[in-house]
């Protein structure tokens, strides 16, 4: 049987694509550089992102952005939502935006507080705003004009993976 986060990281690595070298990441203004799925040179120099293998990749993305989310606490398919968007747009911004979701104070911790009014929420209607504020937060992003199509395109290919 496959865990929650086996699936998410299927999903992730499905959208993060492969091997992106630094003059491609210069071509398409990638501010990460070279990248191998979805693992950016800029936030792991000391690797060789080259020949970064799946396994490893595996192993960075549970450690800084599923464990960092409680992936294993959330229910699904909200943690596949929270696990993307930690990979997409940083740990702290995922808890945020769930707190914004669940009517909390956003200060990025998930603490007994964010955790205790997550359990008594409605686990679609909050899987479904958190999206919603997701794609919300998207539009204030500097370059939505010119990556927008993609990051909203991302968010509904994650949706109907995530609900398969």
């Amino acid at each position: 049987m496959i865990n929650d986060f086996d699936k998410a990281f299927a999903i992730v690595i499905g959208v993060e694509g492969g091997y992106e070298s630094p003059a491609q990441a210069l071509a398409n203004k990638d501010p990460g550089g070279e990248t191998k799925f979805g693992i950016a040179k800029a936030d792991h120099p000391d690797l060789d992102i080259a020949n970064l293998t799946i396994d490893q990749a595996k192993a960075i993305y549970q450690a800084q952005y599923w464990v960092p989310i409680k992936g294993d606490l959330l229910p699904c398919p909200l943690s596949i939502f929270m696990f993307d968007c930690a990979v997409n747009q940083g740990a702290g911004t995922a808890i945020m935006l769930l707190q914004k979701t669940i009517g909390v104070a956003q200060d990025g911790i998930l603490g007994v507080g964010t955790m205790s009014t997550l359990a008594k929420s409605d686990p679609s209607y909050t899987a479904s705003r958190f999206m919603a504020n997701r794609g919300l937060r998207y539009t204030g992003t500097r370059n939505f004009d010119i990556n927008g199509l993609g990051w909203m395109s991302r968010l509904f290919s994650v949706t109907m993976e995530a609900l398969k």
